[in-house]
């Protein structure tokens, strides 16, 4: 099967509220899950997003200075959600620009991060307007589906 069409369908999911798909083309079969992995069956190709190694590492908000962020403390506080496993940038890659910053202003739809996964770059828009007011991780870090990105108050 075709690497391109296997990007096109993780886009097709990723855009759609599907939590699966399952193509099967003669012998060759992929199967795109969403939200939790299946059981990888005899004599079919799964492509499934692998867990990362620091899943199991909780991280800390990055707020420039050394108290940390407690989430109880405004309800206002909304936390960007990761749509996908991969690296994340914070920064162009080409202009070494930062992407968001402690304190900056965001619209909705502003780009705030990049996340490049299968070699394809995510640009990842603010899905709320307001002041980032932590950053959550680390530039070049794995990124999991779900997880938090950083908070827009």
């Amino acid at each position: 099967m075709d690497i391109r069409k296997i990007k096109k369908l993780i886009e097709l999911v990723q855009e759609s509220d599907i939590a699966e798909l399952e193509i099967k083309e003669g012998e060759e079969s992929v199967r795109i899950c969403r939200h939790s992995p299946v059981p990888m069956q005899a004599n079919s190709q799964a492509f499934l997003a692998p867990a990362s190694a620091v899943a199991s590492a909780t991280p800390r908000p990055h707020t420039g200075s050394s108290d940390n962020y407690d989430e109880t403390a405004d309800d206002e506080a909304h936390q960007l959600i990761s749509p996908m496993v991969g690296t994340i940038y914070l920064t162009e890659k080409q202009s070494q620009q930062p992407l968001c910053t402690l304190g900056q202003r965001v619209t909705a739809g502003d780009v705030v991060c990049i996340i490049e996964a299968m070699t394809m770059s995510n640009r990842i828009t603010a899905d709320k307007t307001g002041v980032i007011s932590a950053i959550l991780v680390e530039d070049g870090q794995q990124i999991d589906f779900g997880q938090a990105i950083l908070v827009i108050e």
